[in-house]
C-alpha cells in the first residue's frame, strides 16, 4: 500500500495554524500601534552646521570625551542617489555612532531631495562646488590644513575624484564598497554581478532625463533590485511573517525599508555625466576624466587611503573597488575586507564590530 513520504497530522496542521494565526494576529497588533517616530532612522543627535541649496552638512555630538576626540575631523560622504540614513540607520547598526565611540569628530554631507530647478547641477558643482565649500568650512571651522574624509559607494567615487583634484586638503581617504574601475567586474564574474553597471550602460540616459528631468528614486529602485531579485522582490517579504510578533525585529525591517523606498531622485545632469563619464567611458582610471575643466588624475592621491570593500557584493563587485591599488600615487595604501555584502557593509552585524575600530585604529596609527 502507498504511503505519503511526509505524514501530515489534522492535530499539527490545527497547531501550526493557530500558532501562525495568533502571530498574525499580534503582528497585525504591531503594525496598528507603530507610529513614524518608532521607524525613525539618521536618529544619532546633530546639528546642522552649514546647509546651501537644500544641501546641509551636519555635524554629530560627541560620543566620548573631549580629550579622546581625535584632532583631524572626518567628513563622510555618502551617495548622491541613496539616503545619507544608510551610515546611521538605527542606533545598534550605525556607522556613524560607531565612529563617533571610537573617538572621531564627525560631519556628513546630506545631499537632500532635489527639486526640478535643480536637475540642470553637474558633477563640476557637486565636486567643486557643494563638497569643496563643505571641506572648507570644516577645515576652517577646526583651524586645519587638511581634513579625513570617508566615501560612501558613489560618495567614494566623488570622494577620490575630489581628493585628487584637492589633495592638499585631504590627509586621509577612506573608501567603502566604493565603484572605482567601472569595468573590473567583467572578468569572471559570477551571475548578477556588476547587473547595476550593466543595465546603466544599455539605458538611455539621455531619453530618462529628457521624459523626467530628475531620474526618479522608484526607477533607480527597480534597478537595484534586479540584483538580487527574489531575495529583494520576494523572499524578504515571506520571511517577515517570521518577525511580525517580534516588535524589535519588525521596526528594524521597516527601518531598512523606509531607508531603501525613502531615497532622493537622481539629478538629471549630474546623472548623465555620471553614466557617460565614469560608468560608461570609465574615465577615472584611464586618465582622460575632466571635472570642471580640470583634468583628475589619480596619481595625485599622495595620501593615506584605506580601501574598504565587501566580499558578497554583487552591486560593486570587489575588483571594481580594488582596482584602485593600480593607479594611486600613494606610498600607504592597503585595503580591508568584510565578509557581508553591498548594504551589509554599513548595516550587517560583522560590520558593526569590526569596520568602525579598523577605521579609527587607522587613522590614529597615522597621526590622526
Amino acid at each position: 500500500m502507498f504511503s505519503f513520504p511526509i505524514q501530515i497530522l489534522p492535530a499539527d496542521v490545527a497547531e501550526e495554524t493557530a500558532a501562525l494565526n495568533a502571530k498574525l494576529a499580534k503582528g497585525i497588533n504591531n503594525l496598528s500601534n507603530l507610529t513614524d517616530d518608532d521607524i525613525d532612522i539618521g536618529s544619532t543627535p546633530k546639528d546642522v552646521v552649514f546647509a546651501q541649496d537644500g544641501i546641509k552638512v551636519y555635524h554629530y555630538h560627541p560620543l566620548v570625551d573631549q580629550a579622546k576626540i581625535m584632532k583631524t575631523p572626518l567628513l563622510i560622504v555618502p551617495p548622491l542617489i541613496n539616503g545619507y540614513e544608510v551610515a546611521d540607520l538605527q542606533p545598534d547598526r550605525s556607522v556613524v555612532r560607531n565612529l563617533l565611540n571610537e573617538g572621531l569628530d564627525v560631519y556628513l554631507n546630506d545631499w537632500g531631495y532635489p527639486r526640478q530647478v535643480d536637475k540642470y547641477r553637474t558633477v563640476d558643482d557637486y565636486i567643486n562646488g557643494y563638497l569643496d565649500e563643505t571641506v572648507d568650512f570644516i577645515r576652517r571651522h577646526h583651524g586645519v590644513d587638511k581634513i579625513a574624509l570617508f566615501g560612501i559607494c558613489q560618495g567614494g567615487t566623488m570622494s577620490t575624484t575630489y581628493s585628487s583634484l584637492n589633495p592638499d586638503k585631504i590627509s586621509h581617504l577612506t573608501l567603502t564598497v566604493s565603484p572605482i574601475d567601472f569595468d573590473a567586474y567583467k572578468a569572471n564574474h559570477k551571475p548578477h554581478e556588476g547587473l547595476m553597471f550593466t543595465m546603466g550602460a544599455d539605458a538611455d540616459v539621455e531619453k530618462m532625463v529628457a521624459v523626467h528631468g530628475n531620474v526618479p528614486a522608484s526607477v533607480l529602485n527597480e534597478s537595484f533590485m534586479m540584483a538580487s531579485p527574489f531575495i529583494l522582490n520576494y523572499g524578504k517579504y515571506a520571511d517577515v511573517i517570521d518577525i511580525l510578533d517580534d516588535r524589535p525585529a519588525l521596526q528594524n525591517f521597516l527601518r531598512m525599508e523606509k531607508w531603501l523606498f525613502g531615497g532622493p531622485d537622481a539629478v538629471g545632469q549630474t546623472f548623465k555625466e555620471f553614466i557617460r563619464d565614469f560608468l560608461k567611458g570609465n574615465k577615472l582610471v584611464k586618465g582622460t576624466l575632466e571635472v570642471g575643466g580640470r583634468k583628475v588624475d589619480l596619481k595625485n592621491l599622495t595620501m593615506p587611503i584605506l580601501n574598504i570593500f565587501a566580499e558578497k557584493d554583487h552591486i560593486v563587485p570587489p575588483p571594481c573597488t580594488v582596482a584602485l591599488g593600480k593607479h594611486v600615487g600613494s606610498k600607504d595604501y592597503s585595503e580591508f575586507a568584510i565578509n557581508t555584502g553591498h548594504i551589509g557593509i554599513y548595516t550587517g552585524g560583522l560590520a558593526q564590530k569590526v569596520l568602525a575600530p579598523k577605521v579609527a585604529s587607522w587613522m590614529r596609527e597615522r597621526g590622526a
